[in-house]
């Protein structure tokens, strides 16, 4: 309703900004909190058990403002983190890494580290399954893709080629796992598929 000024009423101006804001896609799930429930399914319905890795932190200074209640006012990682998840499965070890990119044409090499990288090539030495799940929030897809075929990307930076996989690139090499119910992120069917 627009009042003779030709100025909206605030119950409409606030309904017109909310829409701006409000996006459905994927319903405000992030990719982590998409694993983390489909993580709680496979335990819930006894398929795996995989969970994400705590980081390793020091705390140093604690204020206690309330005798029930402590404050952290600083703290370090104590290492470097290797990788976001890990479990089993199927009687194999699972390893993996997630991330998320806003970009629309590829996924940057700079969102992994290179402690990482040898992290995941000795689980893959040792006969682990490891991947890295990619999540383009743009088109809201995400890929499922091997460590072995991400090493691949990784070396050809160093020479001369791109510090970054084309999302074509990632579509081709990588499998795309489709948003379901009740698992969201069904990543254990692709291990089917792939591995066994």
């Amino acid at each position: 309703m627009n009042y003779p000024n030709g100025k909206k009423s605030s119950s409409q101006s606030k309904l017109t900004s909310n829409k701006k804001k409000t996006s459905f896609s994927n319903r405000g799930m992030t990719l982590e909190d998409d694993i983390n429930d489909t993580n709680d399914y496979y335990r819930i319905t006894n398929q795996a058990v995989i969970h994400k890795k705590p980081t390793p932190v020091q705390i140093v200074k604690v204020d206690y403002p309330k005798r029930s209640a402590a404050v952290i006012k600083e703290g370090y990682f104590k290492q470097a983190s290797t990788t976001d998840y890990n479990g089993i499965y199927r009687s194999h070890y699972i390893d993996f890494e997630a991330k998320e990119t806003k970009s629309k044409t590829s996924f940057p090499l700079s969102n992994i580290h290179d402690h990482q990288i040898d992290h995941m090539k000795t689980i893959v030495e040792h006969g682990g399954i490891c991947f890295l799940l990619i999540r383009f929030a743009v088109y809201d897809q995400t890929f499922f893709l091997p460590a072995v075929k991400l090493f691949n990307y990784w070396n050809r930076q160093f020479n001369g080629g791109k510090k970054s996989i084309p999302y074509q690139e990632i579509k081709e090499a990588g499998t795309e796992i489709p948003i379901g119910f009740p698992a969201r992120i069904d990543y254990l069917k692709i291990i089917d598929q792939l591995y066994f």
